[in-house]
C-alpha cells in the first residue's frame, strides 16, 4: 500500500510517517516540498504519486496569526484538504483528515461532538468549519 502523508516535520505528521510505516510505502512531505497553498502544485502532487490512501495531518496552525494571513490560512486549511478529498473521491481511496476543536465555541461543558453546532470564533476555526462541511456534507 502506498500512503501519501502531508505535513511530515509537524508533531502529529512525524509520529504519523513512523507508525504508517508498518502499512506500506509512506510518501511524505513538508511544506518545503509540497507548498498546500499552491493548489496546482497538490493535485499534481498526488496523480504523481498514485496513492492508496491520503493522510493529511498539515494545517496552518498559527491561529493568532490566521487573523492577518487569512487568504493563506483557507489556502491551507480549507482549499487544499478539498482538493485531497476531490483527489481522492477521483481514485477512490480514502481521505483522513486531522482537524481541532476550533469550529466549536468552546463553552459546552462535556467532550464535543462531530454532530454538535458548531460556531468558530476566529479566521481559523472558520477555515476549518469549511473543511468540516465539505467532508460531512459534500
Amino acid at each position: 500500500m502506498k500512503i501519501l502523508l502531508t505535513g511530515k516535520s509537524g508533531q502529529l505528521g512525524w509520529v504519523l510517517q513512523r507508525q504508517l510505516a508498518v502499512l506500506g510505502q509512506v510518501v511524505a512531505f513538508d511544506r518545503r516540498e509540497l507548498d498546500l497553498s499552491n493548489i496546482d502544485a497538490l493535485r499534481a502532487k498526488v496523480r504523481e504519486v498514485k496513492p492508496d490512501v491520503i493522510v493529511n495531518s498539515a494545517a496552518y496552525t498559527a491561529v493568532d496569526l490566521a487573523e492577518n494571513e487569512a487568504d493563506l490560512a483557507m489556502k491551507i486549511n480549507g482549499i487544499a484538504p478539498s482538493v485531497l478529498a476531490e483527489e481522492a473521491k477521483r481514485l477512490a481511496i480514502p481521505l483522513i483528515h486531522y482537524s481541532t476543536d476550533y469550529v466549536y465555541p468552546g463553552d459546552k461543558e462535556s467532550p464535543w461532538l462531530e454532530t454538535d453546532a458548531t460556531g468558530p470564533l476566529s479566521v481559523g476555526g472558520g477555515e476549518l468549519l469549511e473543511v468540516y462541511h465539505l467532508s460531512n456534507h459534500g
